[in-house]
């Protein structure tokens, strides 16, 4: 059994920028469909309300999905974000992609629905790679689990 400890992910990430999504060298995306508005790219795409590392659409890969060459924890956090485009809470299951050295881009820390590590299930600060078969640490993602029928 491994413990669960916290890592420091502010490494020399993105540095925020004057205009576009905030980081530079990042070009802006923005997604096709009205019911998920927003930059993904950037860090205040409404997804990443409870993100904490390297956004993965920065590094090869999208909100959703890890970049090639990494696979996704097993484990995970959850926070709950609020979707502009439809005004719908949203559960986000946030997923850490591992097997290859951090990606070091577009680093976003959010603490929406952040809980302390009593709660590591709601905890951004946890290296949740300690789940994977590799612990070395890529970028992370913002996966809709569940949405809010109110």
């Amino acid at each position: 059994m491994f413990p669960l400890l916290p890592i420091a992910r502010a490494a020399s990430g993105g540095v925020a920028g004057d205009q576009g999504n905030g980081f530079d060298g990042v070009a802006e995306q923005q997604s096709s469909n009205p019911l998920d508005p927003g930059d993904p790219t950037s860090c205040d795409y409404w997804r990443y309300c409870g993100i904490d590392g390297f956004l993965c659409a920065c590094c090869g890969g999208t909100s959703h999905s890890c970049p090639p060459g990494t696979h996704m924890s097993p484990i995970t956090w959850v926070g709950t974000c609020l979707n502009p485009g439809d005004g719908k809470r949203y559960v986000i299951s946030y997923n850490d992609c591992c097997g290859t050295n951090s990606c070091g881009r577009c680093l976003c820390n959010r603490n929406e629905s952040d809980k302390p590590m009593v709660r590591p299930q709601a905890n951004n600060d946890i290296n949740w790679c300690l789940g994977s078969d590799s612990v070395t640490y890529n970028c992370s993602t913002a996966v809709i689990i569940a949405h809010d029928e109110g």
